[in-house]
């Protein structure tokens, strides 16, 4: 629901392989905020890749590059 977190949302979707699966989790559930709390998530937006949060999110920002670094975009095998 925030300008940056859709921003967020459509630069992981972009860069998402074909194969690849995106979820977008709604932090106002309880059992989201938890699972969050629990990946070390302290802000939004954050992008979390094969169950851990993405470096490029624990900082000051992201950028596709950083995205690209954490995993999206490669297919699982």
């Amino acid at each position: 629901g925030c300008p940056v977190c859709d921003e967020a949302v459509s630069l992981v979707q972009e860069l998402a392989c074909p194969s690849c699966e995106v979820t977008v989790r709604d932090m106002h559930q309880a059992d989201v905020a938890q699972r969050a709390k629990n990946l070390g998530v302290q802000r939004v937006p954050a992008v979390v890749v094969d169950g851990k949060l993405a470096a490029c999110c624990q900082g000051s920002g992201f950028e596709a590059e950083a995205l690209r670094e954490a995993g999206i975009g490669r297919p699982i095998t």
